[in-house]
């Protein structure tokens, strides 16, 4: 094998970058080939308030890469004759319940590979089968199998249909059948107490009610045990690359294969399309980057970010761990363009460049005025640059999406300005509950919100540590939900009776409803089975 020594140094340069960039607190790096680990990195804090550096021996939360050891041991049981992936889950739990219209069973095939119909989940009883249960509560947007959409409680819901099939605890079932066969020493498939003294400190933004931002200091995230089927295992680097290895091999382990050839060809099938070109199998995700096969899976935890990506054509695999925000995701990507650009003794590919967030290639699509009432926007291009003209500065904007951006100023901090366009042309712009007109607008200039619905806007609370705070505001003659710490909106679509659906397909299971109306405002709001307060703040 060729050096790779200057493929290390090009890769920590941008880990370096990459992490000074989004204000990470700390990284673990693993790569692998087929037979051994390649490397081992560490990088920044476990620990920012006691600057404790991260080391090879630190766990982190690998969130949602968990879900692919659920389906290995179910596929394990499959192979056993214990489990049919196509009977209704209700054979195995007879408790399982969904409200639906539809005459097809939802059945552990549904719930592996997300296309059950099911919410995403909204559990704030973290690794309680009560979240599983409440199901019942919630009702399917769409038939088994029709469309993906991802459901972390479906897979909490695998996690206690493995513990009843073989009458122990998912913990047990992991350890003894995935972790010990790979020689997995230093994993906890269950996060407990005992944990927390081997595990970095999880990392999030002080904000959980406006758009996050890099320059937005960083405190510890809520601490919660955690042990359901969807995310709940800690690892290290070193160990997460033994697993790489695992897959990169098929299924087969240093003492033989886990499972079988044919098991391992349902893992990666590609059973529905999930976005971006990629396609999901039963807990891992496959695609294609540069013409070239890649496998792997994200995952996110209250304060831990992660990514697994493999490249089984170069036997090659990529894990990133970060405790805080960061972008796993680039690290894992580089990582593997490296690594086989070294084995072929090909140069050595350039580094992403980190992005810079205020360039905006269309920068003149947005530039013009845009007026509400006695209040305006100026909105200026110059080049590559947004510039909005706000009490006597001049401020350049950051974008977050196709249509969307970051403004760095108190007036604009707790949402993002948000345009919309007509016929491609954009022609009115949004922050919060403010609808500005640009000068191509050519609609109605006033908007009738149904008087009931007036009650809706605020913002709400929870202890969810996931989700804590959810902000409706009322836009033109409809109503938005917000995620505010995600940047995120969904149009809450009028079903029937007091109900809405969340987002503008059809198949979308989320619903929303208020309730408790008392001063001409809703003081409740249930978002998908859990309930959410309206909060004091703004």
């Amino acid at each position: 094998m060729p050096d790779t020594q200057e493929a290390f140094t090009h890769l920590d340069r941008f880990v370096a970058d990459r992490m000074r960039a989004d204000n990470t607190p700390g990284l673990a790096l693993a790569l692998t080939d087929r037979e051994r680990t390649l490397r081992v990195a560490t990088y920044g804090y476990a620990d920012l308030a006691a600057r404790a550096p991260v080391t090879p021996e630190t766990l982190f939360e690998i969130g949602s890469i968990s879900k692919s050891f659920t389906c290995l041991a179910l596929l394990q049981q499959r192979e056993a004759g214990r489990l049919d992936l196509h009977q209704p889950v209700t054979r195995y739990l007879p408790w399982f319940a969904v409200r639906s219209r539809y005459d097809a069973p939802i059945t552990p095939h549904h719930l592996m590979s997300h296309t059950a119909g099911i919410i995403r989940g909204n559990d704030f009883t973290p690794a309680s089968r009560y979240g599983a249960w409440a199901l019942r509560e919630t009702a399917t947007g769409s038939p088994p199998g029709a469309h993906f959409h991802y459901s972390n409680v479906g897979y909490t819901a695998l996690g206690y249909l493995l513990e009843d099939l073989l009458d122990r605890s998912y913990g047990d079932i992991i350890r003894s059948r995935i972790l010990d066969p790979l020689g997995m020493a230093a994993t906890d498939p269950t996060i407990t107490h005992d944990t927390r003294r081997r595990l970095a400190v999880g990392h999030t933004r002080l904000y959980d009610d406006r758009p996050g931002h890099p320059s937005h200091p960083l405190v510890p995230a809520t601490w919660l045990e955690y042990a359901a089927g969807d995310g709940s295992i800690a690892s290290t680097p070193a160990d997460m690359a033994a697993y790489a290895r695992l897959l990169l091999n098929r299924g087969r382990g240093p003492r033989g294969p886990l499972i079988s050839e044919e098991s391992f060809a349902l893992l990666i099938e590609r059973v529905v399309p999930a976005g971006d070109g990629a396609w999901y199998g039963y807990g891992l995700s496959v695609g294609e980057e540069g013409g070239r096969q890649t496998i792997g899976h994200g995952g996110g935890m209250v304060g831990y970010l992660s990514m697994l990506l493999l490249d089984p054509d170069a036997g090659l695999g990529a894990l990133a761990l970060v405790n805080g925000p960061g972008d796993p995701t680039a690290v894992a990507r580089y990582a593997l363009d490296l690594l086989r650009a070294a084995r072929a003794g090909d140069p050595l590919p350039d580094p992403p460049p980190v992005k810079d967030r205020t360039a905006v290639d269309n920068a003149a699509d947005y530039a013009g005025p845009y007026r509400a009432g006695d209040r305006a926007l100026a909105l200026v291009a110059e080049g590559d640059r947004l510039l909005l003209q706000h009490g006597g500065a001049r401020i350049a904007l950051e974008r977050r999406g196709p249509d969307s951006f970051f403004v760095a100023h108190p007036d604009f901090a707790l949402s993002l300005l948000r345009f919309g366009r007509e016929d491609g042309t954009v022609v009115e712009a949004f922050h919060g509950p403010d609808w500005y007109a640009g000068e191509r607008y050519r609609g109605p200039a006033t908007f009738d919100l149904p008087p009931a619905w007036r009650a809706y806007p605020g913002l709400y609370r929870s202890h969810n540590p996931w989700l804590p705070a959810l902000r409706v505001v009322p836009r033109k003659d409809r109503l938005v939900l917000g995620f505010p710490a995600w940047g995120v909106e969904q149009p809450l679509v009028p079903l029937a009776g007091d109900e809405f659906r969340v987002g503008a397909e059809e198949h979308l299971p989320e619903r929303a409803r208020f309730d408790t109306i008392v001063g001409g405002q809703a003081l409740r709001l249930d978002f998908a089975g859990a309930g959410y307060y309206r909060a004091l703040a703004p």
